[in-house]
């Protein structure tokens, strides 16, 4: 359970978030980024639920914590220093601690956000680069979609590939998390599929091109960070950028 990734969104959202690990998950847990109403993308049964549906996932994600104890009050002098240290807990810091605003927390917070907008970046680039990669592939034989000849169609291994381009990029676009194990094997296809195709061919540039863009479209499913993320996406539109100039002109 540590290592598997789980995606997870707000009742009302229509776009998901992650993969998370199960200790970014306890991480957004302790600073209020989730809760128990949250729904987390359950992969045995293939539909979305909530945290507080599952007793196994809330002991997971939200431990119990130890119960805090009040020492009863002692007959002893206490200087000014002690008596601030030993100062009740205002509902003020407790908020203040849940949201990631002290300095306790604040580090964490800005991990997670950090990551959010990770896989947004990865989301938006990912469709993109299957968007450039699918027009790539099904607009040089517009005219045999165009005739909704099958068995022509059929015959075209490449406007099949692209078909399931679109198709993924759709995905991508309406926020379908599940997508993702997909999209990582169509991705896996094209470094095998076309990068062997174009180079047989005798067209190693746009055999290097299909590989760099798919290789790119997988990474995008998978950092959570800045700097890999943004490398990816360059390299996936780079990639496919190419590939679809050389097959357009």
């Amino acid at each position: 359970m540590s290592t598997q990734e789980i995606y997870i969104r707000g009742i009302n959202d229509t776009e998901a978030r992650g993969p998370f690990t199960l200790e970014q998950l306890v991480s957004l847990g302790e600073t209020g980024g989730i809760d128990g109403e949250t729904l987390y993308y359950d992969t045995t049964t293939e539909q979305w639920a909530t945290f507080s549906s599952s007793e196994e996932m809330m002991n997971l994600v939200f431990p119990p914590k130890k119960k805090l104890s009040v020492k009863p009050k002692e007959n002893v002098r206490t200087t000014g220093a002690e008596k601030e240290e030993q100062a009740p807990i205002t509902i003020e810091q407790m908020l203040a601690a849940a949201e990631g605003r002290t300095e306790d927390t604040e580090d964490k917070r800005a991990q997670i956000v950090a990551q959010e907008v990770s896989a947004k970046i990865g989301l938006y680039s990912g469709t993109a680069i299957l968007l450039v990669s699918a027009a790539a592939l099904l607009v040089p034989h517009a005219d045999i979609i165009a005739q909704l000849d099958y068995a022509k169609v059929l015959k075209e291994p490449l406007v099949l590939l692209g078909a399931v381009d679109l198709f993924c990029a759709i995905m991508l676009g309406l926020g379908v998390a599940a997508a993702y194990p997909f999209i990582r094997f169509r991705a896996a296809l094209g470094v095998g599929f076309l990068g062997l195709l174009f180079w047989l061919q005798g067209q190693p540039g746009l055999a290097c091109a299909a590989i760099a863009g798919s290789v790119g479209m997988y990474f995008c499913t998978v950092f959570l960070s800045y700097l890999p993320v943004i490398t990816a996406a360059v390299l996936g539109l780079a990639g496919m950028g190419f590939m679809a100039w050389r097959l357009l002109t």
